[in-house]
């Protein structure tokens, strides 16, 4: 775990890079190419280094999957996400800016999904939505547990709008298919629930409505077994 790990050791002249810097560089190849184009070597060439001499800062590649991860999650401003006393209104706007990170760097809920967050920023981030959910009078174990409905939820609507906007010809042929299937008489509950759903909303206000109902359940009691 590079947590462990310090960032210099022993005497000697200042490292020419830091883990900052390999971060960031690693986070504008991701950004512009994707996840997969980053690796040791991309990253060294990025930063004028060679790739062994990285390997010196970063013994392995999932450590610098880690570093991206905690890079990113700098980026909330805790200032503007002060907790104001209200459970939902203040998940409403930490859920918002979730998704505004993810939406900046649309390789990050793939990632967070196989491998969550567990840096200083990272931590930072936990600390505050306990912060944030305190007046609910969950105990600390719902409120993790809580934590993990939420973030679940927006990583995953992050990751369908990616993959929507991406495929939009095969969202096309869904819906066609969907509309079908509804028609064909074999799905009575189905071809109800379209009869009465309504035009499709706007992707800000599907994401909304539907954070709506997660903050609902996350922050409902539920008895242990």
């Amino acid at each position: 775990m590079i947590w462990l790990r310090p960032e210099r050791t022993g005497r000697g002249p200042k490292p020419a890079h830091s883990r900052a810097s390999i971060a960031a560089a690693a986070i504008a190849i991701a950004d512009a190419e994707g996840l997969d184009a980053v690796s040791m070597r991309r990253v060294a060439a990025a930063l004028g280094a060679g790739t062994m001499s990285l390997y010196n800062y970063v013994p392995k590649k999932e450590h610098l999957l880690d570093l991206m991860l905690d890079a990113v999650a700098d980026e909330y401003d805790y200032d503007d996400l002060a907790p104001a006393g209200d459970c939902r209104a203040d998940l409403l706007r930490l859920g918002h800016a979730q998704l505004a990170l993810m939406r900046r760097h649309p390789w990050l809920p793939a990632l967070l999904i196989a491998r969550p967050g567990i840096g200083p920023n990272a931590l930072r981030y936990t600390d505050h939505f306990l912060a944030v959910t305190e007046p609910s009078g969950l105990d600390g174990g719902t409120r993790m547990e809580a934590m993990a409905l939420f973030n679940g939820f927006v990583c995953q609507y992050a990751q369908y709008e990616r993959t929507g906007a991406a495929g939009a010809k095969w969202q096309a042929e869904l819906v066609g298919y969907l509309t079908r299937a509804a028609m064909s008489g074999e799905y009575p509950h189905l071809s109800a629930a379209f009869a009465t759903a309504g035009p499709p909303a706007d992707p800000d206000t599907a994401f909304d409505r539907s954070l709506h109902r997660v903050i609902t359940a996350a922050l409902t009691p539920v008895e242990r077994g």
